[in-house]
């Protein structure tokens, strides 16, 4: 029985991903219908989960060949070729970070949706299951009521009313109404196993995908987290920082693909669920319920009877019939045997408790509360579940990409830093003008206890009063001042007669009258200042 689906269409990308080719591990072809319980089926999802494995390993050896390359055939590095390495690195960072952000927000958003289509198919699970298990409660009081309750009273009634022929004639025939009752409950399909199986399969679902959802979510913050790290390690020019960066790097793109293989067959085997569901849902319980009854809660179109609908018919007649008999009864049999009012009372309250359980069962036996289950089950999978997962594949595939850059920038980077701080380290460490070199400059004794130039400028700055005669000036000018620039110097005749132009930090300007001053020291000054200028 085949026909026109109006209120469901698959959606394109299923069919998408059902023309995928199916191979099993030899590499032959698999028919492509959706039958989890088959092995070379398995082999097929198991072999698009293969291609993933495939794809990590060549990023591996690209990576290493990379690696190698760079260790073993790396140029010299002159000073044209430093910009255009540092440039590029900055580049590749700058669009691996914003790939991998990309990536995340991909990722998140297949995250959502592949979890609320999930959830949407647990719950309408759930729904189905109970509108399942009411009908399997009604159809079970319903037998208890007339094999059970209604025998014992009618039992005891018909020793009540075993000397009037009539009256028993009547309840003979209340028990052939029962038993017709009895069979038409019976022949209502038994989905008992139906309802165990829908609660295990959403208590499955429910479960595989909260870790599914917990794994991915970590996984987009350990992405961020590395391409926050990696730049605050191009930032700092941090080594120990890289090398962190290079290990989580590698572990993020074994992680990258392996869900994309993951998400790949798990996508691809939903989509050949949701290109025909219904001969799946057919074939899954035709050992318990009929083709019709299956077509009816999965169709539910004006055209197709109601398959319920006859045994239903005959239960109400039968149970009015039964209530008309009790009736009767009531009203001529209690002024002959007033002992028989309690059990025509209880017959009474049963067939209403039967009425009623009918009316709800005719409810529940409606197709439209399970097929609106159906459909929302359908949506939920099919639309939102396995759009979510080409998204999360999608970030996957970004994902691994973007960290493949950066594991081929990252040692790039470590060169770039490590000839930036060779470059600091050619810095001659004789300068005596060069910062890092006087803090590395050994310990000189006789420099210990001489006075900086500020020093003495503010001390014969205010000793204005004190100026030797100029014959004395004269003949000690030349003397003076090379033993001042010795001692400047630290005896070192290598730097005594550099200029002061080019030092780091000049001095201050002075007149001639000032260095006349300055160099033709008397007696008087160097007691005042000690004998530190003594040679």
């Amino acid at each position: 029985m085949a026909l026109a689906r109006q209120d469901y269409i698959a959606p394109w990308w299923t069919y998408w991903l059902h023309n995928f080719p199916h191979l099993n591990l030899n590499f032959q072809p698999v028919d492509n219908t959706f039958r989890p319980e088959d092995s070379s089926y398995q082999q097929s999802l198991i072999f698009l989960s293969c291609v993933s494995a495939v794809g990590l390993g060549l990023s591996l050896l690209v990576l290493a060949v990379y690696l190698s390359c760079l260790c073993c055939c790396r140029k010299e590095e002159e000073e044209e070729t430093k910009r255009p390495d540092s440039c590029c690195v900055t580049w590749a960072a700058v669009i691996t970070g914003l790939v991998i952000c990309s990536a995340v927000g991909v990722g998140f958003y297949g995250n959502s949706e592949t979890n609320d289509g999930v959830y949407q198919l647990t719950y309408s699970l759930y729904n189905a299951n109970q509108t399942v298990g009411g009908i399997d409660s009604l159809v079970t009081g319903s037998l208890n009521n007339m094999q059970v309750g209604l025998d014992e009273h009618l039992s005891r009634l018909d020793e009540i009313f075993s000397t009037r022929g009539d009256y028993s004639q009547t309840l003979r025939f209340m028990r052939l109404m029962a038993d017709n009752i009895i069979r038409q409950l019976i022949t209502l399909p038994d989905i008992s196993r139906a309802k165990v199986d829908l609660a295990a399969i959403a208590d499955q679902m429910a479960f595989v995908e909260y870790y599914r959802w917990l794994t991915y979510l970590l996984l987009l913050i350990l992405d961020l987290v590395i391409c926050l790290a990696a730049c605050v390690g191009l930032a700092k020019q941090s080594r120990w920082l890289l090398i962190s960066i290079m290990v989580c790097g590698v572990l993020t793109l074994i992680l990258s693909w392996a869900s994309l293989g993951a998400g790949t067959a798990t996508a691809v085997g939903t989509s050949d669920f949701c290109v025909a569901p219904d001969k799946f849902i057919v074939n899954q319980t035709r050992d318990f319920i009929s083709a019709d009854v299956v077509h009816y809660y999965l169709y539910c179109t004006q055209t197709l009877p109601n398959p319920f609908q006859q045994s239903l018919t005959t239960f109400q007649r039968s149970l009015t019939t039964m209530q008309i008999q009790v009736q009767g009864l009531l009203q001529f049999s209690l002024s002959i045997f007033p002992t028989a009012e309690r059990d025509l009372l209880g017959i009474q309250r049963l067939l209403n408790s039967t009425e009623f359980n009918l009316h709800q069962l005719t409810a529940l036996l409606d197709c439209r509360s399970l097929h609106k289950d159906y459909l929302d089950a359908l949506l939920g999978v099919c639309y939102d579940g396995v759009e979510g997962l080409l998204y999360l594949c999608l970030f996957s595939l970004l994902a691994a990409s973007a960290f493949c850059v950066m594991l081929c920038a990252v040692p790039r980077a470590w060169t770039l830093i490590a000839s930036r701080d060779r470059d600091y380290d050619d810095i001659d460490e004789e300068d005596p003008f060069n910062p890092q070199a006087r803090r590395m400059a050994p310990y000189n004794p006789n420099r210990a206890h001489i006075h900086s130039f500020c020093s003495f400028s503010s001390s014969l700055g205010s000793q204005n009063s004190l100026h030797p005669p100029p014959q004395a000036a004269t003949s000690s000018a030349t003397t003076s001042e090379y033993m001042n620039q010795s001692m400047l110097f630290g005896g070192n005749p290598r730097y005594e007669n550099v200029p002061l132009i080019g030092r780091t930090s000049p001095p201050p300007s002075y007149s001639p009258s000032m260095r006349t001053t300055y160099l033709s020291m008397t007696e008087a000054q160097i007691r005042h200042f000690g004998t530190d200028f003594q040679t």
